[in-house]
């Protein structure tokens, strides 16, 4: 049973009886049975990972890297280096890649050929832009690795379906039916040349550690 007592004007509830609630409990859903138990706070969704690295990315990882034409997707060839980066047949150049992080989506590339027991397959090529003279669009060459090179320092971005675009500057990697790979701006053009990266197992040392 309860009573009514007025207080300065106010009306307070006043519980007596035994065992009687007065009121809902402190952290008790509201609309809930007084004395029910309260319901456990839902456990906050863990945020998503936005800053994942593809491990074909991360500098641990040997690739092979194939061109993908858009927007069918149609699949090239396997690039090699083989004094200029070119798309490979079965066995010529080195098709072997490791792009290895440096700053943001900036990347030194590095290249191999199979491993053959020999300290010299494990010494990697880089690749390196090369300017000719009087020429609107540039090649990527062989050279020995230098991460403070400008010209060495690659841009890999992803552009869906696990696929890439390559860059230096403001030149994409694209495929020219005249030239092969060339390094050179869209000119308000849409990227058609992208690249998958297939992982071919975990990066080996270089012979000089």
């Amino acid at each position: 049973m309860f009573t009514m007592k007025w207080v300065t004007g106010a009306a307070m509830l006043v519980c007596t009886g035994a065992l009687m609630a007065c009121g809902p409990a402190i952290g008790a859903t509201p609309g809930a049975p007084v004395g029910a138990a309260s319901a456990p706070l839902a456990a906050e969704a863990p945020q998503a990972a936005t800053d994942a690295i593809d491990p074909a990315l991360s500098g641990t990882r040997e690739v092979t890297i194939v061109a993908v034409q858009a927007p069918v997707q149609a699949r090239g060839g396997r690039l090699a280096l083989d004094g200029r980066l070119v798309e490979a047949d079965e066995v010529g150049g080195r098709q072997l890649f490791v792009p290895t992080p440096l700053d943001g989506d900036t990347y030194l590339i590095k290249a191999y050929t199979r491993a053959n027991n020999h300290p010299a397959a494990d010494e990697p090529s880089c690749w390196q832009e090369y300017v000719p003279v009087n020429a609107r669009s540039s090649t990527v060459e062989a050279a020995v690795c230098d991460a403070t090179n400008p010209a060495q320092r690659f841009t890999i971005t992803p552009n869906g379906r696990g696929a890439y675009g390559v860059s230096i500057g403001s030149a994409y990697l694209q495929f020219s039916s005249n030239d092969g790979l060339i390094l050179e701006e869209l000119g308000g053009a849409p990227l058609l040349s992208l690249f998958q990266f297939v992982d071919n197992g975990p990066a080996r040392r270089p012979a000089d550690g």
